[in-house]
């Protein structure tokens, strides 16, 4: 009996002119079903999924609330267990960062148009805030060579429309609103809008970044003036070259600290290989080269510069005064006018935000055998940027350099970055008077000396070639425009570039026609014939037991790189399978079906010959032969009876690419007219596709089948559990539509599978359903009956009958 909420949406339905019934499935009560060895000892029938069901299942329960806002807070799982061999490894690995994040800062800030306390500022409040919210226990937040070169190119923007907005206004709006947005992707849950961004989109931003910031040091480095480095990278090249005759003092500074740092890496890298025992001492050495190189020209540039208290006054440029702790703390100055006027460098700012910390997470969680949940990380980053700007903080993501070291040097846990915090701390409040000696030459080496390591090698650009060559010029593309643009412009083109590949793979996706073979499994002892024995193929599959012996189904034409040699036939006259190699919907549905139709055109014949008795009776896509001549006889083709359709690379369907099936399937209808092709479906997993397909006429018996006559070959499984029915598995025949009640009761008898009871794998219902290509084919078997049995199989050998490899 329905009930009243199905009676109130039926009254609806009548009254928006709604034909809820318009699925034309038999009643037929003479339907036969194939026979076995094996049946069920009761019905399932399968029921659609609804809308209700889809939002009680994304609706929140109290369980998943509470789960949500414990991953919150993941330093509540390992926090309580906090141990002193963990204190060791923290406290090694936050000191050797410490080390090298206080310079690092420093000179990045230059980068952003800010002072150099700002990269302070930035990286202190990354390392105190982070660890709370983190699921890496390796990555630092902070300042970065590549957000440093964005944030210093939208304070130049805007000043040039508004000179009288701060630099340090407009840096600290900036990690603020953007904060605001990553946080909120963070908390909605959907940081997955990251995996749309490629690797290779972000390798190539990041070698265009690498290169056209190093490229803007090189001034710094030699000590030159008047060269825009904001502009694109081979200007301020050509323009650096072309002041070479203006080089100072600075360039001795420059070139030998940048050449110190090389030469101290290169040579603990040497030792570490000659001496593999001692290869952590070398690490943590090797770590130090930053700041043992910098306190070396700090001692070299004080003895020069002793007696100066300008810092314009000095032989060479250098840094001068910094503030001695948090002097710029305080609420950031936020305006609209302030935002109006980086509103459209804010996507760039987010993406980079992004990339680069997602894709270091990432990389050295799978490097140190953990998982991070990049939602949360969102949520870490976007909380650092939100609050660091009260300290005086500018935009801070993950740091790739500073994230290797951290994870060399043995980190536990990511309360690491609490001691580089402190470290931070102390330069803030001890260190400011030595800072101003720091020459900005030597600075500038660090710079170049960090970016380099963010440059691609060639051998990954090789590796990308060999596994997708399409996506090699996406990386070009890439690296030059930004080369020759910007920064900004090179994150664009990437995306944009990459999206359009999938874009085009995916309405490219093409189809296969499968065939059939018999193929076994051969066991090859190879230490046999490594010493010298011979391994008789033959007698092998002579001795082999037949039911080692299967069918396999393998492309036709053997695009799938399976052994030419090896012979390949269809199923059955006028049967054909067709695998969609990719998902099904709107974009490639069209490209699927035209290849489809076609190949089926050319391999089959009309059931009822074409006879026109004039030319002017011919359609005009089928003008037929040339004046004079016959058209070829196309009686040797067979008939179409059925296609069986893979959906196992099929997740969901939509609207467009099932009303294109309900197309072709009418096409077919009159191809074939008086007959109707059957439709069988393989390998469909979500209840979803199914009901859609259902929706569309498929997957059931209907009244358009030859005399409401249908044969069905039910997969049937064993059931291990009691096999005493309860409430909840038994079938309310009364309550099952009035199409699917004889089905259902069609399928209630006691059988055995094995010596157990057996159930049916899918409902009764769905016949043409089919759990995998084998089912779906040995329906079609028994519908045919033997006066159609398939063709010979052959098995997979060559015109010679040997056997040969699939």
């Amino acid at each position: 009996m329905a009930s009243a909420s199905d009676k109130a949406g039926r009254g609806i339905a009548k009254v928006l002119g709604i034909n809820v019934d318009y699925r034309q499935e038999t009643n037929d009560s003479s339907i036969t079903r194939g026979e076995s060895a094996s049946g069920v000892s009761y019905n399932y029938v399968e029921k659609e999924p609804t809308a209700g069901e889809w939002l009680r299942e994304i609706a929140p329960s109290g369980a998943s609330v509470k789960h949500y806002f414990k991953e919150l807070f993941p330093f509540l799982a390992w926090i309580t267990r906090y141990n002193t061999t963990w204190l060791a490894g923290d406290l090694i690995a936050g000191l050797t960062v410490g080390a090298v994040v206080v310079p690092q800062g420093m000179a990045y800030a230059l980068l952003a148009k800010l002072p150099p306390e700002y990269g302070l500022y930035t990286s202190f409040v990354g390392f105190l805030l982070y660890w709370a919210f983190a699921t890496s226990k390796d990555i630092t937040i902070g300042t970065v060579a590549v957000m440093s070169t964005l944030v210093g190119n939208i304070v130049i923007k805007v000043q040039k429309q508004h000179k009288d907005i701060p630099a340090e206004e407009i840096a600290r709006t900036l990690a603020l609103i953007s904060g605001c947005v990553v946080l909120f992707i963070g908390l909605a849950r959907i940081g997955w809008i990251v995996e749309w961004i490629s690797l290779t989109a972000i390798t190539a931003f990041m070698t265009g970044s690498a290169i056209s910031i190093g490229v803007g040091q090189i001034p710094a480095l030699l000590g030159i003036s008047g060269v825009n480095t904001r502009e694109p990278a081979y200007i301020v090249f050509i323009n650096t070259l072309k002041a070479l005759p203006n080089a100072k003092m600075d360039a001795a500074m420059g070139l030998t600290a940048l050449f110190m740092l090389y030469a101290i890496r290169v040579g603990f890298n040497f030792l570490s290989a000659k001496q593999p025992n001692r290869k952590k001492t070398y690490f943590f050495l090797s770590t130090l080269r930053i700041a043992f190189v910098l306190l070396l020209y700090i001692l070299i540039s004080y003895l020069v510069n002793r007696k100066i208290k300008d810092p314009k006054k000095a032989h060479f440029k250098i840094l001068g005064n910094i503030p001695r702790g948090f002097t710029h703390a305080g609420a950031p100055k936020v305006n609209t006018r302030t935002i109006k006027a980086f509103a459209s460098e804010l996507p760039a700012t987010i993406i980079v935000l992004l990339i680069e910390h997602i894709a270091i997470s990432k990389s050295f969680g799978r490097i140190n055998n953990y998982v991070i949940n990049p939602s949360q990380e969102l949520v870490a980053i976007g909380f650092t940027n939100v609050f660091g700007p009260f300290l005086g903080a500018y935009p801070a993501t993950g740091s790739f350099s500073r994230t290797a070291i951290k994870s060399k040097a043995g980190v536990r846990t990511p309360f690491a970055g609490m001691f580089t915090a402190v470290v931070v701390l102390l330069a803030l409040y001890a260190l400011t008077s030595v800072f101003f000696f720091i020459p900005l030459s030597s600075l500038a080496a660090v710079i170049i000396h960090a970016v380099g390591d963010l440059i691609t090698p060639p051998s990954v650009v090789y590796q990308f070639w060999e596994v997708s060559p399409l996506e090699v010029p996406i990386f070009f593309i890439g690296v030059f425009v930004t080369l020759f643009t910007n920064i900004e412009n090179g994150i664009y083109a990437t995306i944009a570039a990459s999206a359009a590949l999938m874009l085009y793979r995916i309405s490219k996706a093409n189809g296969r026609f499968l065939g059939r073979a018999k193929v076994q499994t051969i066991v090859r002892n190879l230490n046999d014939e490594k010493k010298g024995g011979a391994t008789d193929a033959a007698s092998s599959n002579q001795d082999a037991p037949q039911d080692t012996v299967r069918d396999v189904f393998v492309p036709l034409e053997h695009q799938d790189g399976s052994n030419p040699e090896a012979k390949i036939d269809s199923p059955l006259p006028g049967v054909f399978i067709f695998k969609f190699n990719e998902g099904f919907n709107y974009p490639n549905s069209g490209h699927y079906l035209d290849y489809f139709t076609e190949y089926i055109f050319k391999h089959t014949r009309r059931t009822t010959l074409d006879n026109f008795a004039k030319l002017g009776d011919r359609p005009w896509n089928d003008p037929g032969p040339p004046r004079g001549q016959t058209a070829p006889s196309r009686s040797h083709f067979p008939t179409l009876r059925a296609v069986i359709l893979d959906f196992s690379a099929v997740n969901n369907v939509d609207v467009s690419s099932v009303q294109n099936l309900i197309d072709v399937r009418n096409q077919l209808d009159r191809y074939t007219d008086p007959d109707a092709v059957r439709w069988h479906f393989a390998n469909v997993q979500n209840r979803w596709t199914r009901r859609a397909l259902a929706s569309a006429g498929f997957g059931y018996p209907s009244t358009s089948d030859a005399n409401g006559k249908w044969i069905s070959v039910v997969a049937e499984a064993d059931n291990e559990v009691d096999f005493e029915l309860s409430e909840k598995g038994k079938v309310d025949v009364e309550s099952v539509p009035t199409n699917d009640k004889r089905i259902a009761s069609s399928y209630a008898a006691d059988r055995t599978l094995s010596g157990t009871k057996a159930v049916p794998l899918y409902g009764v219902n769905r016949p043409y359903f089919h759990i995998d290509i084998q089912s779906a084919l040995e329906s079609e078997i028994a519908y045919g009956g033997d006066s159609e049995q398939p063709r010979s199989s052959v098995s997979a050998s060559n015109e010679a009958g040997q056997e040969i490899p699939v």
